[in-house]
């Protein structure tokens, strides 16, 4: 090469030797347990997501993987550990290590954002501005990954929903928890940058931290329009409706049954049972179905109530609308998101090879629903969502998009007594009436059961491991957010966005003149 021509920048040195970043992705990994319920400690958030970048700062492919699987390691088997509750480490081991292995993947292409930009860009504000842009949609491109493959995904664990209690989670409502996610990490990501270039005088280095913090903290929630009130009864039985739970015939229709007793006489507009409320399946039931015509009639209101039910050869996890003297059930939705190894196997004949007893438990093969999440209930429109379904964005839009005023969640905890399973999900439940800008109602047959205001606040509720009744005026709202209208389309432009331009750093990087120095791995 001419002694004249430009050399290519060298690429950054590790910040931490290895051994130090597998400490820091731990303690960044546990750190960020304690951002979810039962702690919520939200603000952790901002502890731990430096911490793990730091960790990833000059690492090569290797190092990286082993970064990112530490901190998925640390972080999910503290986050699901709820999932060994009754059925032993395996399925809990299993998911962690699943979780961590895709969240190891997907360090790399953070590893080497931070690896290729010094190449194509070495500038205060390529630094600040586009290099922790790149960052945040390549960690919200890894929430998108867990949550949508395999089987489905489980997008549990997402920064944005961290945020249930945190003054951030209003710009859940303009941005979606993916848009909420992308600023969290953002803004995270330049306060490193900023402390790195330790140009502390310069002010006008701070002010890309500064303009992303504001908006965060200072946006306010989404305006929706009142539409009036509904006059919501919700029951929580606390019948024994667990997977090993001791019970006999219509224990937990009766649970349900007693616990609905102090609504009698009551004026109210809608009846609400949780998921698995009703341990028989009424449209095949008889007698069920007799039960279910007689409470509609005494409480003079339509029932939205949950079951089993059976088609041809086909089982679904289905909502069921009920009224009195109709052709019942009047309008049902099935379980869009039938969670896997839970209420169906995929591919039984391969994982039955390593553990046949835990298997076979689930014998029935719950099919997933095509039907929307939407009943109309004497003119006012519901969204609904079973149980696992609230983590999945799509199901939620979907209520929205087609007319929802209100949102009713129905949900089975029993299988997680005396773990945070149930607060974590309360807090997607949180979220998604931020989001929307709509009530929720979250009804559980075991707890935590609330009704929550469009702004995340809670206006009634019943505490885990008791039976009893919520009966509230609950508002409702029409208009659509942006992160309704647009939280498809912002997801895309992240994911996409990322990916597009590490591809495109790489190749820039590639065709300037000059060979970097290869850093010590």
């Amino acid at each position: 090469m001419p002694p004249d021509a430009p050399s290519r920048p060298p690429l950054p040195r590790p910040l931490l030797p290895l051994w130090a970043a597998v400490i820091a992705a731990a303690v960044g990994g546990l750190a960020l347990t304690t951002a979810f319920p039962a702690l919520a400690w939200w603000p952790m958030v901002f502890v731990a997501i430096p911490l793990t970048l730091i960790s990833l700062i000059g690492r090569r492919v290797w190092g990286a993987v082993l970064v990112g699987l530490v901190f998925g390691l640390a972080f999910f088997l503290v986050n699901v550990s709820f999932t060994a509750r009754y059925l032993g480490p395996v399925p809990w081991i299993a998911l962690a290590t699943l979780e961590a292995l895709l969240t190891a993947v997907t360090a790399v292409p953070i590893a080497l954002a931070y690896r290729w930009l010094p190449r194509v860009r070495t500038g205060a504000w390529a630094r600040l501005v586009a290099l922790p842009a790149i960052v945040a949609a390549l960690w919200v491109l890894r929430e998108q990954l867990l949550g949508t493959w395999p089987y489905g995904g489980f997008p549990w664990g997402r920064v944005g929903i961290s945020q249930a209690d945190s003054p951030l989670a209003s710009v859940a409502s303009w941005v979606g928890v993916a848009g909420l996610s992308f600023f969290v990490v953002m803004v995270c990501a330049s306060a490193v940058e900023w402390a790195r270039m330790r140009r502390y005088r310069d002010l006008r280095t701070a002010l890309p931290v500064a303009v992303v913090a504001i908006l965060l903290f200072a946006l306010p929630q989404f305006p929706t329009t009142d539409a009036g009130t509904m006059r919501v009864g919700a029951v929580q039985g606390n019948g024994p409706a667990g997977y090993f739970d001791e019970r006999g015939r219509n224990d937990v229709l009766n649970a349900q049954l007693q616990a609905t007793a102090p609504l009698f006489g009551e004026d109210l507009d809608v009846l609400l049972w949780p998921e698995g409320g009703v341990d028989s399946d009424p449209t095949a039931n008889a007698s069920t179905a007799a039960t279910l015509d007689a409470l509609a009639g005494r409480l003079d209101a339509p029932l939205v109530v949950a079951a089993v039910t059976q088609r041809g050869d086909e089982y679904f996890n289905s909502s069921l609308l009920w009224e009195q003297d109709a052709e019942n059930p009047v309008d049902v939705y099935d379980k869009r998101h039938p969670v896997p190894f839970g209420e169906y196997v995929p591919d039984r004949w391969l994982y039955r090879l390593f553990a046949p007893d835990l298997i076979d438990l689930v014998q029935r093969q719950y099919t997933q629903g095509g039907s929307r999440p939407f009943f109309d209930v004497d003119g006012v429109g519901v969204g609904l969502a079973i149980c696992f379904d609230v983590i999945y964005d799509d199901v939620i839009w979907d209520g929205a998009q087609d007319g929802a005023e209100i949102y009713m969640f129905q949900t089975n905890n029993a299988d997680f007594r005396g773990t945070d399973e149930n607060l974590q999900q309360l807090a997607f439940a949180r979220m998604r009436a931020v989001e929307t800008g709509r009530s929720v109602v979250n009804i559980s047959t075991v707890g935590t059961s609330q009704i929550i205001a469009p702004d995340g606040s809670e206006i009634a509720g019943i505490p885990a491991d008791t039976a009893g009744h919520m009966l509230e005026d609950v508002p409702l709202r029409t208009g659509l957010t942006p992160a309704v209208t647009f939280g498809g389309a912002i997801q895309l432009l992240l994911v996409w966005g990322g990916v597009i331009a590490l591809v495109c750093l790489g190749v820039l990087g590639r065709l300037r003149p000059g060979n970097a120095k290869t850093p010590a791995p």
